[in-house]
């Protein structure tokens, strides 16, 4: 597994945390790597997308509320949820190609949501990088 990779999935760990729990992101920072180790560029990118994501979820919501059909974000898994997140985020706040971050999204879903959540959030973030003018 890749350090970035790795990174994203510290980072979806925390943001799922953090949308179950509603603390601040350095508190759930400071107990997640008392039990967790990696890298500092590993855990340092992870807490940058971590950080960006719990940040901007009021700004990302409904982003990702424009790109589902019949489906209001409060009823979507949270893991779901947290997983566009981050990948919105990481689409809006870094360097790394669309494609690259949907990849990395949808390989989150299937490790750790259910059978189907990886074509929704492929679907959904498609759609949301095609809206910014993302090259694919």
């Amino acid at each position: 597994m890749t350090p970035r990779r790795k990174s994203r999935e510290y980072a979806l760990q925390m943001l799922f945390q953090w949308e179950m729990g509603k603390q601040e992101a350095s508190r759930i920072e400071d107990g997640f790597w008392k039990n967790a180790r990696a890298q500092k560029s590993t855990r340092d990118f992870a807490n940058q997308l971590f950080e960006n994501a719990a940040a901007r979820a009021a700004e990302l919501d409904p982003v990702i509320s424009a790109h589902t059909q019949n489906w209001r974000i409060e009823r979507m898994a949270a893991i779901d949820r947290a997983i566009l997140r981050l990948a919105l985020s990481e689409m809006r706040t870094t360097s790394t190609p669309a494609k690259v971050v949907i990849n990395e999204a949808v390989e989150l879903a299937k490790k750790f949501s259910s059978e189907e959540a990886s074509g929704f959030i492929n679907g959904i973030l498609d759609a949301a990088a095609k809206s910014f003018g993302e090259k694919q």
